[in-house]
């Protein structure tokens, strides 16, 4: 009797020995969870300041003042590029920019106007720091087709940004119901696209060819 009890216990241990190998190899196939946490609530807000707009409309004139700002600076730094440019076509569309820029200006004074409102320019950081690191450029690159190719990054960043910045315009001006706004953002818009569309075709065409070879 004791060796049949024996020989039972043995073959449950033989059994019992694949079971646990198995949960284990299971165990290990499972990926493990992610363990990182959601950024609290608290540390996502960002408390408002005290003329902080409370409307679309104070959004919009904000905005407004923001842009003013930079086509009104962008008057001053596209000359510069000028002068740095040795490319004939490219000194011709900053030429061209710089006479829709001046229009761009007058625009947005109408849309004050159009308000109600005096023209008033909010230092815009963004347009700011585009416009340094443009300088940037024009200073670690030689004169020639090198720093042409770099001009014309430097300004197609402030283009994408400015297209970026009136189709929003638009968009709160229509709702809005700001006619005038609207009639005149569109329209720098599309001049603003126009003139990015040339700064790529003349990259492409010659620019970027030249500054390869040495």
């Amino acid at each position: 009797m004791e060796t049949k009890t024996k020989a039972k216990k043995a073959t449950v241990k033989k059994t019992a020995t694949p079971k646990a190998t198995t949960s284990k190899t299971a165990a290990s196939k499972t990926p493990a969870k992610a363990t990182s946490k959601a950024p609290s609530k608290t540390q996502a807000k960002i408390p408002a300041k005290k003329n902080a707009a409370k409307e679309l409309k104070d959004l919009f004139e904000d905005s407004l003042k923001d842009i003013y700002w930079a086509e009104k600076a962008l008057t001053k730094a596209l000359p510069k590029m000028y002068k740095n440019a040795t490319d004939k076509k490219l000194q011709s569309a900053i030429e061209l920019h710089l006479a829709e820029t001046h229009v761009h200006v007058k625009r947005l004074e109408e849309c004050f106007a159009s308000m109600g409102k005096k023209p008033q320019a909010k230092k815009c950081d963004a347009m700011q720091g585009l416009l340094d690191e443009g300088k940037s450029i024009m200073e670690e690159t030689e004169p020639g087709p090198v720093r042409d190719s770099g001009i014309i990054a430097a300004a197609q960043k402030v283009e994408h940004y400015e297209i970026a910045t009136y189709g929003t315009l638009a968009a709160f001006a229509k709702i809005l119901k700001e006619k005038t706004c609207l009639k005149n953002l569109l329209a720098t818009l599309h001049e603003e696209k126009v003139c990015d569309q040339l700064l790529t075709k003349v990259a492409d065409i010659t620019l970027n060819s030249k500054a390869l070879k040495k």
